[in-house]
């Protein structure tokens, strides 16, 4: 039996405390259809490519045949990640027969003192802990430990890789601890990792390294590189940090130890720090998709409002280290803008990444694509993190298991309890905690159905979140009588029968979104959203082989929706000849009248075929 409460994040003194994945079942809609494309395709095709690829190969290999990059054994360990959360949801004794291999495998390559890395530290390669900086070698402990951890709360805490990751921890402890070397990894993960191993043993020597590696980073343990040390955060202690910056993944994963820390050893300073840094990045480096990162040559954070969407980066694996730190947010504090940015990340970047058949991805996000571009090859990994559609797989693959592990992993980010009740921040039809059943068809609509399974003897409260975006004309219907509520956290305390039912009607209407006149790169221009769903406009949908900057949107005509589409008015921008492309004036002949032309879920673009496309229409 699995604990009562943990999913990927199990905090100690937090406000609200996490369902165990066993303890919550996402049954039907948007999700439920994203978890089976998972188990049916996406897990199967990352497979398929470890083995092709020869990065599982290289556990059993010879050191001189190994192949990938220096952190391909990260990729190994997110897809045991992901089978373990998905083998703890739905037994599969296929599924489970290849964990078994792949951790056999994995297992007999650990050296006998806990060592286990394919890069280093075998004959003929680059010793041990000789290239912190950008040898990954801690990085990818952490994610072996994060599969573990997975393993262990999915009801195995036996299992050979959580053995495995024990002794590659020890080794850690001993290498880095307070007496050994006195230095980070170039790239965060092992800290949150190993917060979660402590959670998971008890084994107090790990919480104490990762506070050892949070305190080291910002006191110039790294090099110093083009790109600045902000790139790996070394360039000042956390605590004294005003906002996120330097590589977006690096950034967020090390949140997201810093909060764990924060909870464990009840570090408020803590904890207020990366708070603070967190709002201020959502206020002003956030893309309108929750996507995070405008630069591309450090694949990094831009400076305030420097959003462009034709640069945007906004990397998927970026965006799981986002829903990861705000999830570790609102246990902390039930912050319900930190659920907000979770939904919209899911479903416009997360969501976004994996093709409709599970069979391709794209690494980055852009909100903005000018030219369709050739479609790349089916048989190759691609060798460019920007594809102009999905690609089947990378050269530097590590966001397709980032999708699988946290797809797999969603039950356990949908609900939450407290001594006082059960919290819903997220919403699929499902049952929650043996207690409720949500019935819902959300996003498409907007009827939450929540009905009491069991009779209770003591009241407790029900609370269901309202997402700002519902700020006019969300309702709330209990025992009969509705109400109109405010965008928040509405809660609703009685003594429950069975049989209950609380209705949460939250108004799905499609709507203009503006931009904070900050944004340089999209003044004069509007988006499209529907509920948490962000719009696009693609290509494909226009007439005459038209491209999605030939068009301007009329804003006095807001968008409707026609017969399940999300439509807007355009008009086509008048043509010219000019051998010049700037005037003395603005333009002002119109063109023609293209009326009402249907709108893309963003998450669903490029499944047909390579096309133009943008978030941001110009007015």
């Amino acid at each position: 039996m699995t604990d009562e409460t943990g999913g990927p994040v199990r905090p100690s003194r937090s406000r609200l405390q996490p369902l165990a994945p066993d303890r919550v079942r996402i049954i039907g809609g948007f999700w439920a259809e994203l978890q089976d494309r998972n188990r049916r395709a996406i897990l199967p095709h990352i497979d398929h490519w470890l083995d092709r690829a020869g990065w599982l190969g290289n556990f059993s290999a010879d050191p001189a045949d190994r192949r990938g990059r220096e952190f391909s054994d990260s990729e190994i360990y997110k897809f045991l990640e992901a089978l373990a959360w998905q083998l703890g949801s739905q037994p599969d004794p296929v599924l489970a027969e290849r964990y078994d291999a792949i951790v056999a495998r994995v297992a007999a390559a650990q050296q006998p003192d806990g060592y286990l890395n394919t890069w280093f530290g075998r004959p003929g390669q680059p010793p041990r802990w000789s290239d912190l900086a950008w040898g990954h070698e801690l990085y990818c402990l952490g994610h072996l430990i994060q599969a573990a951890v997975a393993r262990a709360r999915t009801g195995h805490p036996e299992d050979l890789l959580v053995r495995v990751a024990c002794r590659a921890a020890d080794l850690v402890c001993e290498v880095f601890g307070a007496d050994g070397l006195a230095t980070v990894d170039g790239h965060p993960v092992i800290e949150p990792a190993l917060v979660e191993l402590y959670r998971v043993t008890g084994e107090t020597r790990y919480l104490e390294q990762a506070r050892l590696f949070l305190e080291r980073r910002g006191h110039h343990v790294l090099p110093e590189i083009e790109w600045g040390r902000e790139y790996y955060q070394d360039d000042m202690p956390i605590r004294d940090a005003t906002v996120f910056r330097g590589h977006a993944v690096r950034a967020v994963y090390l949140a997201s130890g810093a909060l764990d820390l924060a909870d464990e050893t009840g570090d408020g300073e803590l904890l207020d720090a990366v708070t603070r840094q967190w709002r201020r990045t959502v206020a002003r480096r956030v893309y309108l998709t929750g996507g995070i990162g405008s630069r591309h040559m450090d694949e990094a954070f831009g400076e305030d409002f420097v959003l462009p969407p034709d640069r945007a980066y906004s990397e998927t694996c970026a965006s799981v280290g986002s829903v990861m730190v705000a999830w570790r947010l609102l246990l902390a504090h039930g912050d319900p803008a930190a659920a907000d940015l979770i939904e919209r990340t899911l479903y416009n970047v997360v969501a976004t990444s994996p093709a409709a058949d599970g069979k391709s991805f794209f690494y980055a996000n852009t909100l903005h694509r000018r030219t369709a571009g050739p479609v790349p090859d089916p048989d190759r990994p691609h060798p460019r993190p920007v594809a102009p559609v999905r690609a089947p797989w990378f050269e530097v693959s590590c966001c397709p298991t980032n999708v699988a592990r946290t797809v797999a992993s969603l039950a356990g980010y949908l609900a939450t309890t407290d001594g006082d009740g059960i919290q819903l921040h997220q919403y699929a039809s499902g049952t929650v905690a043996g207690r409720l059943t949500v019935t819902t068809r959300y996003p498409a609509e907007g009827e939450i159905r929540v009905r009491i399974d069991r009779d209770s003897d003591e009241p407790w409260s029900l609370s269901l979140r309202v997402p700002a975006w519902a700020g006019d004309g969300a309702t709330l219907t209990v025992g009969g009588h509705t109400w109109e509520v405010e965008p928040g956290y509405v809660t609703e305390r009685r003594r429950w029968k069975q049989g209950d039912e609380v209705l949460l009607c939250l108004p799905v209407v499609p709507r203009f979104t503006y931009p904070d006149p900050r944004v340089d790169a999209v003044r004069g221009c509007v988006a499209v959203e529907r509920g948490p769903v962000v719009y696009a406009l693609e290509s494909v949908d226009l007439p005459g082989g038209l491209t999605v900057d030939d068009v301007r949107v009329d804003p006095d005509e807001p968008p409707r929706l026609v017969d399940g589409r999300v439509v807007v008015h355009l008009r086509q921008v008048a043509a010219s000849d000019r051998t010049w492309p700037y005037t003395d004036g603005p333009a002002r002949a119109p063109g023609a009248d293209l009326g009402e032309i249907p709108l893309v879920a963003y998450h669903d673009w490029a499944n047909r075929g390579p096309a133009t496309m943008r978030v941001w229409l110009p007015t």
